[in-house]
């Protein structure tokens, strides 16, 4: 449940990043979309929440 949890709030992070923080040259392929970034961030959160990193 605690590896869930970190998931999804990883992944709203990441989605808000990638909503919010637009590259102009369009030379950052993974904050200028919302979707990728908010599948690294619900990786990233899932890894933090496991407590394995």
């Amino acid at each position: 449940m605690k590896i869930a949890i970190g998931a999804i709030i990883g992944a709203a992070i990441g989605f808000a990043v990638g909503y919010f923080g637009k590259c102009t040259s369009g030379a950052c392929p993974l904050t200028s979309n919302p979707i990728p970034a908010a599948l690294f961030g619900g990786l990233f959160g899932a890894i933090i929440a496991s407590g394995k990193y």
